[in-house]
């Protein structure tokens, strides 16, 4: 009885051992700055909590991105991966679970006369051949001594929850695909209609020079400039609704559609920047990121890899039993208890000479999961610098913004008061010429930077973890 004790109390031991045997290594939060560089505060509102139906006003946006997170075929994929992971996942829950099987054999054996077995067959049963039946049901469990069960179901779940992050990942990516493809259509719109009005604008003056050369008062080369300055304009048409027609074919694929035209119901001056854009902390944007989470559950599939590597150094203790009916005679097959056989055999593996293959394996885990903590580091510091990129670019293009509005409003007066003037004899063609040009690249730069711009507050969103919630 004492010694059934100590063997008890050995086991015990043993499998309180287990979380022992390899020392996981813990998230390098060091790495992690406390605020955003050029942040005044350290405030914990962040945007990456506002629901990406709610962070995009414009109704026609919030349909295209409905529809591209349920047709996109890259969102598609991610589901599926998601279904496979849940399925490892699964599997690697049951894992403490005897595996049982079913065998039903039947067999029949005609051995030589002149061979030993088949006179010992003849003499004793009185027969040639051997008739052998069998069903029995076979039982196989791995005592989880050293954890590995346990850190085969931790890399599992870290695996499954590292898809469900990579599912995320792609939503927050098609969501600010979607956004920034839009925004380009409508400024393409905006651009298009500035150069439509300036071929207007400069059709007229054009005519005004035609009167004027032909009463002898400019020269050809007055009108020659003018046509000029008006084909300027008149080219950018063609390469706009090109342009147009390309996005629209991007973000008919990026909503899982053929080609096609994009109905919109607004313009790009009816898009307002929000006037408060909070990031939050870089504590936050960790664990709203799906790639640096990603990064930081790789950690713990690399800290089960070591254990599981670590506990091939021990031995295994394998258990199984077999039971079920065995009979020479089919007749016979079901006399129970007769027929009824049973075995069950305990067996310690434990590894010595294996070419140092063990050794090899644990050490390249070790090594793998130093580099899952670079890559860990890496991350943050790439989606730390992602996110101070998008503050100071929604900062300064804000100024720009409104230079260049400003400036495009004085341009715009400067052509009206150019045409006025040119009219009555006050200013030459020259003047004219100048201010529309200066009017119409003013306009295209305009549009450009509100682009600009709106891309900055969706990165914004997208760095700091927003859009998959």
């Amino acid at each position: 009885m004492k010694k059934t004790y100590n063997i008890l109390w050995l086991l015990i031991a043993l499998l309180a051992s287990a979380c022992r045997i390899s020392k996981d290594v813990k998230t390098p939060n060091d790495c992690i700055p406390s605020a955003y560089r050029n942040s005044a505060t350290a405030d914990t509102q962040t945007i990456a909590n506002i629901h990406w139906q709610d962070f995009f006003p414009d109704e026609t946006l919030r349909q295209l991105i409905d529809t591209a997170l349920v047709r996109n075929f890259d969102m598609q994929l991610a589901v599926k991966n998601l279904e496979i992971a849940q399925q490892s996942l699964k599997q690697a829950r049951m894992s403490l679970v005897p595996a049982v099987g079913l065998n039903v054999a039947a067999s029949s054996t005609v051995p030589s006369k002149n061979s030993l077995n088949g006179s010992l067959t003849s003499q004793f049963l009185g027969t040639e051949h051997i008739e052998d039946f069998s069903a029995n049901i076979g039982i196989s469990w791995e005592a989880d001594i050293w954890g590995k069960v346990r850190n085969r179901k931790r890399s599992a779940l870290a695996t499954y929850l590292q898809t469900a992050e990579a599912r995320k990942a792609v939503q927050t990516g098609i969501i600010t695909m979607v956004a920034q493809s839009y925004y380009n259509l409508l400024m393409l719109d905006e651009q298009l209609k500035v150069a439509q009005r300036n071929v207007r604008l400069t059709d007229s003056t054009v005519r005004i020079l035609q009167l004027q050369q032909e009463a002898g008062q400019v020269t050809a080369l007055a009108t020659q400039q003018a046509m000029a300055q008006q084909l300027v304009a008149a080219q950018l048409i063609p390469q706009l609704e090109q342009d147009i027609e390309l996005v629209e074919n991007n973000l008919s694929i990026l909503t899982g559609s053929v080609p096609q035209r994009i109905e919109r119901n607004a313009e790009l001056d009816d898009l307002e920047i929000p006037a408060s854009l909070p990031a939050g902390i870089p504590a936050q944007m960790v664990s709203n990121r799906p790639d640096v989470k990603s990064k930081e559950l790789a950690l713990t599939v690399a800290n089960a890899r070591v254990g599981l590597a670590k506990a091939d150094f021990y031995p295994a203790l394998n258990i199984t039993a077999t039971g079920g009916v065995n009979s020479f005679k089919a007749s016979n097959w079901f006399n129970l208890p007769a027929s009824l056989f049973g075995a069950v055999t305990g067996a310690i593996a434990q590894p010595l000479l294996q070419r140092r293959a063990i050794r090899t394996n644990y050490n390249i885990a070790k090594i793998e999961r130093e580099k899952t903590v670079i890559e860990f580091k890496q991350s943050v510091l790439q989606a730390v610098s992602e996110v101070s990129g998008a503050m100071v670019k929604i900062e300064k293009l804000n100024e720009q913004y409104r230079a260049a509005s400003n400036r495009a409003e004085v341009l715009q007066q400067a052509t009206k008061n150019a045409q006025l003037l040119f009219q009555s004899g006050m200013a030459n063609y020259l003047e004219v010429i100048t201010a529309q040009s200066n009017s119409l690249q003013s306009e295209l730069a305009l549009a450009n930077i509100k682009l600009a711009h709106l891309n900055a507050v969706t990165e914004l969103y997208r760095a700091v973890g927003g859009g998959w919630k």
